[in-house]
């Protein structure tokens, strides 16, 4: 098992690891693989159920810390969360999501994850859930929906840090279907630019994700 240069995640025969909570242990979250190595139990992090660990795996460059706050939106029942959990160990993610049996199970993970905030809401309005939140270091959005560009940017606007960085999961089919996704993609590339922000990556997510890109931005 081998450190990566992002804290936190691990890379062994060209898969990516996380260590699993301690208050989880011998626990799986989506009949993932543990594997004990040096009295730590790690988490395979698969990039077919993941897109996070898809755009890893294509070398993205993902600024994130033990001490992280994440504003994730799109929670749904929290595969990539709870990998997410494990690196921000001495973090916090708020995890929006607006299925109420979506969130009833991400409850129950978050009942042994702590550090995992559920909220029952629409991102369309961040302002319902600033009651819980102030400024965060990371947004991370995956959220199928034709506004989906809209939806980042108020929230970039409303949360994100001066410093702080930002990833959208694109699916293309949700934003035109009569366009070739690479058109897509440019697309929301282009709005975001129009909202004074920053492209730092896009990343195509084939062959792990057909017709997805995830693109990093900042201030």
């Amino acid at each position: 098992m081998k450190s990566t240069n992002i804290e936190g995640v691990f890379k062994k025969n060209n898969k990516f690891f996380t260590e699993n909570l301690k208050c989880c242990k011998g626990l799986k979250v989506y009949n993932e693989r543990l594997i004990n190595h040096d009295d730590k139990e790690f988490r395979s992090w698969n990039p077919y159920r993941s897109k996070l660990a898809a755009a890893l795996l294509k070398n993205f460059k993902f600024d994130i810390k033990p001490y992280s706050k994440i504003l994730y939106l799109g929670a749904a029942t929290g595969t990539t969360i709870s990998h997410l959990s494990d690196i921000v160990k001495d973090g916090v993610i708020y995890a929006v999501e607006s299925s109420p049996i979506a969130l009833k199970e991400l409850i129950q993970l978050c009942k042994k994850r702590r550090n995992i905030i559920p909220i029952l809401d629409n991102a369309n309005h961040p302002d319902r859930y600033s009651f819980y939140i102030n400024t965060i270091d990371i947004i991370y959005q995956d959220i199928s929906q034709r506004n989906q560009s809209e939806i980042f940017i108020k929230n970039i606007n409303r949360y994100l840090k001066p410093d702080g960085i930002a990833v959208i999961m694109v699916k293309a089919r949700s934003i035109d279907v009569s366009l070739k996704p690479k058109e897509a993609f440019k697309l929301v590339e282009d709005k975001l630019i129009d909202n004074n922000l920053k492209i730092s990556q896009t990343i195509d997510l084939s062959p792990y994700e057909k017709d997805h890109a995830a693109i990093l931005v900042s201030f």
